[in-house]
């Protein structure tokens, strides 16, 4: 365990070597300025990134709710329009590589400003789609820029960001990922119940317009770097790679498993080998693999990963398990798995002093093994559970998500030197999408499997019991992660005190 690659020092990456001293291809990171001692906080901006991103999470599972309606007037059936999410969520994984070049080739803000205009305009398409097919296409468009705003959008904040007001900084990219799920359902279903699906999409191009004009006053102008290459071997197995895994886990995960899904899966895993043994050996490739080599960063990759992957599926295994398991009405269970994002806006203002005052391991370690807890606890749910003690339960779960998930998004950044942030920045968001499908495809793995095998007396219930137990366990293993962690992990961003004394451990 490196340790003392995440005690903070007097430069930006801790006690490690600064950007200065390193040595650097300009073609692997660009031309990134050290902007970490002369910029300064703008809440503005990144409150619009935060916008565009909740554009961009929202779109991607509005449709829900408003499928049978444009199976009517497409005159399908409602399973087919599911390709038109399945289209979207893939774009979205695989432009995000590409993204990053893109930002260090021709400019962050030039980027950034592309891809709200090609959102935008994505979804004034989507309205004026006429069939299926072209439904399909102009949601590809979509994701397209939806991959480009994501990243993008957060190298913008955080070039922009001293390392003292990451946390802040953190907050505000947080929200839309806890926001977004709870109004998705009610956006998509107002829409197509008031007035029509179509104004899904074309509720973006007000708001797309209102952000391209702030976009252009807010973002600060910077030169793309003309030398920088394309590493189009590292490209073509990343994408293809990413891309596979994605297909992969939705066909588990949506469509009960089967050969073709894991073949696709294995195709994905051994294509991402390869490209980070590319990677490694290349004189320009596309992305720095040597983050890994943080240990805060390396944290997100592993533990991150898992405890993102295990929350993903408690909104995929909780409607399941009150409308089968407890023979609940969607509405009713609708509205108690609202339960869950009410603990995540309700903890919000908290997160931040929260990590300040008892800094990123021990909050880590709590969120994680909390999670596990109320996990576990779902498991002990039936059908004559008092329902203020569920929403108790799921409020908690919501709160412990919402801290973890804070904890993770500020402590990654945190020993990061400013030449790192674009490749950084572009794994951790590949790595956040392929977390949100692989929780939904490992929940149904394990329903399936405790569907077959009846471990917890039979029911209707018992598989679901047998998932939640599973997935807490599984949690565990972020806790255990977190707890190699150095105990001052993170120190200069969530500005723990410490004595000389600490500081030379």
């Amino acid at each position: 365990m490196d340790d003392d690659r995440c005690r903070p020092g007097p430069q930006a990456g801790g006690s490690r070597i600064s950007a200065a001293s390193r040595p650097r291809s300009s073609s692997v990171t660009g031309s990134v300025p050290d902007v970490q001692s002369e910029s300064k906080w703008q809440p503005r901006l990144a409150l619009l990134v935060a916008a565009t991103f909740f554009m961009e999470f929202l779109d991607g599972t509005v449709l829900t709710t408003a499928m049978p309606s444009i199976a009517a007037d497409f005159k399908v059936v409602s399973a087919d329009v599911n390709i038109t999410m399945t289209a979207y969520l893939v774009t979205v994984a695989m432009g995000i590589p590409l993204s990053s070049w893109l930002a260090e080739r021709f400019g962050a803000r030039r980027i950034f400003c592309l891809a709200i205009a090609v959102f935008t305009l994505a979804s004034l398409l989507c309205a004026a789609s006429q069939n299926l097919t072209l439904l399909t296409l102009s949601r590809v468009a979509q994701g397209a820029g939806g991959a480009m705003m994501v990243p993008v959008g957060t190298l913008v904040v955080l070039r922009g960001t001293p390392k003292s007001e990451l946390l802040r900084a953190t907050a505000f990219l947080v929200w839309p990922g806890l926001l977004a799920p709870v109004l998705a359902p009610l956006v998509g279903g107002a829409f197509t119940t008031y007035l029509s699906w179509h104004w899904i999409f074309l509720i973006n191009v007000p708001l797309g317009l209102a952000a391209f004009i702030a976009a252009l006053r807010l973002v600060p102008r910077t030169g793309g770097d003309a030398g920088r290459r394309l590493d189009w071997r590292g490209l073509t197995l990343t994408t293809f790679g990413v891309g596979s895994l994605v297909v992969g886990l939705e066909g588990i995960g949506g469509h009960g498993g089967g050969v073709v899904p894991a073949v696709v899966l294995l195709a994905g895993a051994l294509a991402l080998a390869g490209a980070a043994w590319w990677m490694l050996k290349a004189k320009a490739p596309l992305f720095d693999l040597r983050v890994f080599a943080t240990r805060t960063f390396r944290a997100t990759s592993t533990g991150g990963f898992i405890y993102r992957l295990t929350i993903s599926s408690v909104p995929f295994l909780l409607p399941l398990l009150f409308q089968d398991g407890f023979g609940w009405d969607p509405l009713r269970s609708g509205a108690m798995v609202a339960a869950v994002f009410v603990g995540n806006i309700g903890i919000k203002p908290a997160t931040t002093p929260i990590i300040r005052r008892f800094g990123f391991k021990p909050v880590l370690v709590f969120a994680s093994f909390a999670s596990a807890v109320t996990l576990a606890a779902c498991a002990a749910l039936n059908a004559g559970t008092p329902e203020p003690l569920i929403i108790a339960l799921l409020l908690a779960s919501g709160a412990f998500r919402s801290i973890g998930f804070s904890a993770y998004a500020s402590v990654q950044y945190a020993d990061i030197v400013p030449g790192e942030l674009p490749s950084a920045n572009a794994v951790s968001a590949t790595l956040v999408q392929l977390a949100a499908g692989a929780g939904i495809a490992v929940g149904a793995l394990f329903l399936r499997l405790f569907d077959h095998v009846s471990l917890f007396g039979g029911g209707p219930s018992s598989a679901y019991r047998g998932a939640f137990l599973a997935m807490a366990a599984v949690m565990l293993l972020s806790t255990v992660d977190s707890l190699t962690l150095h105990r001052h992990a993170g120190a200069e961003v969530s500005r723990r005190v410490m004595s000389k004394a600490q500081k030379r451990r």
